[in-house]
This record gives structure tokens, sequence and C-alpha cells, in this order.
């Protein structure tokens, strides 16, 4: 057999001079006397191969370009729509009632729609980039993506999902990229950004059907939920059909690299609501869990306060006169303001711990240390205490929350690029990005990435055996109250707060106002801020409006000073006094 393999072969070994040749399973030559193996190679002949089978018959005369992927033709308000529709699925799977999406999200959908001329109106708002190029242009155009008002004459039902839409459009084609997004990036719509959806207005379309609906989710928890990746928001465009080619400037619209903050998306909220001429919400009475007689309970659970403060939290609130169901109501003819409840429930008990423990850097440690002396059973709660004991399990958290940001997975699976001459640097960015990350595993013995979290509305637990510290929510407050005639008092008769502002608290301005409030002040404060997730000017500029509505009282004088406050930006005038360098307003209350 190797004699038929290497006929003709008679060359002399190199090394022993012998003429004794065989072949190898792979294929190679070697010598049978001493085993040198060489470089030749057996021939291998295909029996299926026809001599001139490829020869060049025909020469094309078209330009050799790259065939396109088969797509959809597709609008920017479907790919919103769709990832509207994954986020209130995910909420859904979450424990929100089904009816936040089916009977609310799709209305509020539907009115947006027609209100920006997009959909269900007769002369729908469309340029020339909008027609679908082909034989059939004059009559199918992408206007059978999304139904018009002539499609919805009579019918009160409101869009389902849209997959629906998706599913019964016909015009698919050779194309990539949506139909619309250069026109969705003219100067003219810019200028009227109210009427343009984006990524941070899904999520604060998500939020006012949750409110409107009542469920016990704050934006809060909504963007908790985001940045834990529980709702699809960063790199949701993945979740788009197949279909849906995402290049070019549709990469400006959907392509975003950071969760937005909480007064972003409230602003935004308010927006669509003044936007979408939207009547007055269902109310949020007492028994709501929106309100904050009831969230209160969750706060000062998750901050492990005890539950005797939570009478003394509802007791402010009526002096404050925020009790009423109507300050918690949108209505644009009434109260037309947007609540934000999470962060007015955590002034509230913000302005309540100032109240019964002083919080000036002095009167809270000499009331810990009272309370300390009569606490033979271990029963009072002790403020000192409380603050080690929150102090340690809040720096673990900080850690930990730090630790998963610095391993989340940013960078998108299927990356945009904005222009298609960049897609190639984009993709060696991602492989080279893949390997790096594949020798830094290797390297650590971890996976990358973040371990899945499951969604909680606490960010702490108390109490159990694997729990962040010893639960402290059955502590009396005996020893920082004291009986007069009768009845419970704050042993602390004194409130000091700085100049109420009108105005809005910025970053900058809180940075120069911290420096003159007391530490403890700004440690409640900076707690209350992680628990939220939101910025400490932003929580403090809630505090001093509550604060406000505390000093002045809610009867007709407090409201006749605020608004004449309001007419001449005057600030209230307090009695002041230095405290330790710090001007401070004093105010004492009556003990009732």
């Amino acid at each position: 057999m190797d004699e038929e393999q290497t006929a003709g072969y008679r060359e002399l070994c190199a090394v022993c001079s012998a003429v004794d040749w065989g072949v190898s399973d792979e294929g190679r030559f070697y010598c049978r006397s001493c085993h040198n193996v060489i470089e030749r190679t057996r021939e291998v002949v295909d029996p299926n191969f026809t001599p001139g089978s490829a020869r060049i018959s025909t020469i094309g005369r078209g330009t050799r370009t790259k065939r396109a992927e088969r797509g959809r033709q597709w609008l920017i308000c479907e790919g919103f729509q769709f990832i509207l529709m994954n986020q209130a699925d995910a909420l859904v799977t979450l424990g929100v009632s089904p009816g936040f999406k089916d009977q609310v999200l799709c209305q509020l959908w539907r009115i947006y729609l027609q209100k920006s001329r997009q959909a269900y109106v007769s002369n729908p708002t469309r340029t020339s980039r909008f027609r679908v190029r082909g034989p059939d242009s004059d009559s199918d155009s992408a206007e059978a993506s999304v139904m018009t008002a002539s499609e919805t004459d009579g019918d009160t039902n409101p869009p389902s999902t849209a997959g629906s839409h998706a599913g019964s459009s016909s015009d698919w084609s050779m194309c990539s990229g949506s139909l619309d997004a250069a026109s969705y990036l003219t100067g003219r719509l810019r200028r009227s950004r109210h009427s343009l959806m984006s990524m941070k207005k899904t999520l604060a379309l998500i939020h006012l059907a949750l409110v409107w609906t009542r469920q016990p989710l704050t934006l809060s928890d909504l963007l908790r939920l985001v940045n834990e990746g529980h709702v699809p928001y960063v790199n949701a465009y993945e979740e788009l059909p197949d279909e849906m080619k995402l290049e070019g400037k549709d990469a400006l619209l959907f392509r975003v690299e950071s969760v937005p903050p909480h007064r972003v998306v409230h602003r935004d909220a308010r927006a669509l609501i003044l936007f979408l001429q939207l009547p007055a919400f269902p109310p949020i009475s007492r028994q709501s869990l929106l309100h904050p007689s009831l969230l209160s309970l969750r706060y000062l659970m998750d901050a492990n306060l005890p539950d005797e403060l939570h009478p003394w939290v509802c007791r402010l609130m009526e002096r404050a006169g925020m009790a009423d169901q109507k300050l918690h109501t949108f209505d644009r003819r009434v109260f037309p303001f947007l609540p934000r409840y999470d962060v007015q429930t955590a002034a509230l008990i913000i302005v309540t711990m100032k109240l019964i423990f002083g919080l000036d850097d002095h009167t809270e440690w000499d009331l810990s240390s009272e309370a300390g002396e009569q606490d033979d059973a271990g029963n009072l709660f002790s403020l000192r205490r409380w603050f080690r004991v929150v102090q340690a399990a809040l720096i673990r958290a900080q850690l930990r929350r730090d630790h998963d940001v610095a391993r989340k997975q940013w960078a998108a699976k299927k990356p945009l690029h904005t222009n298609s001459k960049k897609k190639s640097v984009v993709l060696k960015r991602k492989r080279i990005a893949e390997q790096v990350q594949v020798c830094f595993e290797k390297l650590s013995s971890r996976p990358a990435g973040v371990n899945g979290v499951d969604p909680s509305s606490f960010r702490f637990r108390w109490g159990d055996e694997d729990s962040d510290g010893p639960g402290l929510h059955q502590k009396k407050l005996d020893g920082v109250l004291t009986l007069k005639d009768g009845v419970p008092t704050p042993s602390n008769s004194t409130y000091w707060h700085p100049a109420l502002r009108a105005s809005q608290m910025s970053s900058r301005l809180y940075s120069e106002v911290e420096e003159t409030l007391p530490r403890s002040f700004v440690w409640l404060l900076q707690l209350f801020c992680f628990l939220l997730e939101v910025k400490p000017a932003y929580l403090y500029e809630e505090v001093l409006r509550v604060e406000t509505r505390v000093v002045e009282g809610e009867g007709p004088g407090g409201r006749r000073k605020r608004k004449r406050r309001t007419e001449t930006r005057t600030r209230i005038r307090t009695r002041t006094r230095a405290r330790g360098g710090r001007e401070t307003g004093e105010t004492r209350f009556k003990k009732n």
C-alpha cells in the first residue's frame, strides 16, 4: 500500500541515505529505516472535482456590494412601544397588578401618540422619509405599522401590545434602521422636545401609570429595579425583534449608558402630564400605600427605627397640613404638582427625628445618656446604639454597592454604531474587551458580573440570623419623652433650622450649606439618601419645605405667609442665634 502511495519518489533519506518511504495517517512521508519525517505530503485527489468547472463563464457589471440582511421597515415610536411593553411585563412579573399595563399604560401610550400626532389622528405627522419605497408604495406605507384614526373610529379599546402592530405589518423589505430617525433629530422637532419620546420618558410614563393605579412602588423603587437589571433600560434595545435593525442615528435615540436620577425622571413625568393634559388622578387616601402615613411605616422599618416613632410622624403631618389627600393627588386645577411620595415621606421622618432628638450634635447624645441611665431592662431606645448598629450596616451596604457597580457589565452584547464605517472598530473593541475579561476571570478565578439579587423593597434586614444587625423596632421612646398633664411630650423643647428657602436647592448651594449643618443631621440625611438613591441636596430641599409648613402651620395665617413670601420672594424672618459658629433659627413648640 505504501509503495502505491510513494510510487515515483526515489529520493535518498537525508539522515540514513535509504530509499524506503512510508506514509503516516496524517499523510506525511517518513523513512522506515530511521523514522525521519519530511515535509512532503501525499496528494489527495477529489473525485467530485471536474476540470474546468471553476472557470469564469460570465462577467457581472454591477457593483460588488454586500447584500443587506432582511428586515422590516419600522418607526421610532414602534421601538419605544416594544421597550415599554418589555418594561411593563417585567413589573407585572415582579408582582405589579396586570391592570397597570393593560388598562392604564396602554391608554397613556395611545394618548401620547395622538397628542404627538404620530397615530390615532386623521392626518398623522409624516415626512418624506416615512414613505416605504417599493412597488406598492402608494397603497402600502409605514402607516400600516401604527393605526390611524380612520382605522380606530369607534374603537375604544387601547392598543394591546406593540407586537400586535408589528405582526400585522406586511411592509417587509431589504432595509436596516428606522425610517424616521433622521426626522426625529431635526432642528424643528428638537425645539419641541416635550413631544418626543426618549428612553428617560419611558420610565416617566411607567411611573405615571404606577401612580394612577396606586401601586405600592415609588419612583425610587422603580429606579432601583432598573439599576439592578430587573426592569430593562440600559441596553433595552437588545430585546427588540431581530427584524428591527438598529443602525446609524438609531443609536442616538436608543443607546443609554446610565440610569437617570430621581429629579430628572420626576421632572419628565410632570412634563408628560402637562403635555398629555391628563385629568385628575385617583385620590391617594390614607389607606393607600403611597400616602406618607403608611409609607413612613416601611421607611421606619428599613431604617431600624422604633415603631413608636410612627404616631409622631403622623402628628407632625397633621400639624403641617400634609395629611389631606388633596396634597397627594395630582389635579391640574387644584394641586398642579406631582408629589414626590418617597422623598416627602423621608423628609417627614427626618423632621420628626429633629423634633424629638434635637440632632444638633449635643442634645441627642445627652438624651441617649439619660436613657441609658434609666434603662435597666434594655427596652428603651438609645440613639447612640442605633447609630452604631446602622452605621456599621450602612458602611457594608455602601461597599457592597460600589463592588457591584464595579463588576457590573455595562457593555452591550449587540453594540450600536452611529456610522457603518465604525462598525469594524466597534466590533474589534468588543472582541478585545471580551478577551481581556476572560484573562481577568482566569487570574481572579471568579466570573465577571454581579450575582443575581432578588428584588426587594427594603435595603436592610434587621433581627434575623443572617441580618445586618439587631432589630430595634420594639424599643420604647420613654427615655426621650416626658409626661405633662398625662400627655407624652418630647423632652427636647427647641427646634433649630437654617434660613428656610423657597427656591430650589442645587448641589453647589448644598455643599456650601452642608459645612454649617450638624454632623448628626447630615448623617441622617445621607442614610435616607442611600435608601432612596437620591442626592442629599434633593432630599434637603424637601426637608426645608416640610419645615416651612411646620413652622408656619397650616392655618389661614400660615397660608397668607406662604403667599406673601412667594410674591415678594423674601425669606422667613426667624429669631436666630449662633450655635457653634452656625447661624440657625430657633422655634419653641407648645407642649400640647
